[in-house]
């Protein structure tokens, strides 16, 4: 028996392979745990700086581009709108003026109807008055009665037994000498006259200067009645300030004028061609 047999052994009994097994299962578990929630504060530490610094930054971006965006559409909306409005006006602006246009075309063609009316209507009463004016000439011209051959005779000689003195008495000398002289339109003399022209030349001998037209000579002086005449008195055919001829009254129921291209100068009386109306200048 050894010496050592009577001390007990201080060595720690050996541990069994499945008691080693649970403590590391144990332990394992409890390191796993701490592991996770390790893990799980550090997440839950993490997030609140997620939060408070990300998701703010990209929620304002968002923001900033959904309001340009906003904007854009806005702007492209009233540019369209804007464009339409154009659009409308120049239409509509084009209508007006092809509306415009009709009725300017219209007026036009009217006006052309009335004025080829009217120059007609001239024609065909200047016609008749030169018809007229031939017919007289001739009955007074070749009349077998003694009065008629006498009336003829002055005619043809440019004469009349006016009673004019002072300037009318220089008015009717003037136009008598004329009388045989050719009508032509805008003639001024000294051979050829139209009816203004001709009165106009007259009055001028005794210093009064006369408008050149027939209209204005219609209404240069004082308006008399026919049925008042003086020698040198104006007559003129037509409305007063509208007359289309003119002559002058030399007396004895007797006027010379410059009638027209086929007769001249003429001295006739007044029934050849009776005046609408006369104006007294002297």
């Amino acid at each position: 028996m050894s010496h050592t047999a009577h001390i007990r052994s201080h060595r720690k009994p050996r541990r069994s392979a499945s008691t080693l097994a649970m403590r590391a299962g144990v332990a394992g578990g409890v390191l796993s745990t701490l592991a996770v929630a390790g893990a799980s504060g550090s997440a839950n530490a993490a997030e609140p700086v997620t939060q408070t610094l990300e998701l703010p930054t990209l929620t304002a971006d968002l923001a900033a581009q959904v309001a340009q965006s906003a904007d854009a559409t806005q702007q492209a909306a009233a540019n369209y709108e804007l464009r339409a409005e154009r659009d409308a006006a120049a239409a509509a602006a084009a209508k007006e003026a092809k509306a415009d246009l009709a009725e300017a075309k219209k007026k036009a063609a009217a006006a052309k109807r009335k004025a080829a009316e009217e120059a007609r209507q001239e024609a065909a009463e200047r016609a008749s008055r030169a018809a007229e004016r031939a017919t007289l000439s001739a009955s007074v011209d070749t009349g077998s009665s003694s009065s008629s051959s006498s009336s003829s005779v002055e005619v043809s000689a440019g004469v009349s037994t006016s009673t004019a003195t002072g300037s009318a008495a220089a008015v009717v000398s003037f136009v008598q000498s004329q009388v045989g002289d050719a009508y032509v339109s805008g003639g001024t003399g000294p051979n050829s006259w139209d009816c203004s022209g001709l009165v106009q030349a007259a009055f001028k001998q005794v210093g009064v200067d006369l408008p050149r037209v027939s209209q204005d000579q219609s209404v240069a002086g004082t308006q008399v009645s026919l049925s008042n005449l003086q020698p040198g008195d104006i007559l003129y055919w037509g409305g007063a300030g509208s007359a289309y001829h003119v002559g002058v009254y030399v007396g004895d129921g007797m006027f010379v004028g410059a009638q027209n291209p086929s007769t001249g100068v003429v001295l006739k009386p007044l029934s050849y061609d009776p005046p609408s109306g006369a104006v007294r200048v002297l």
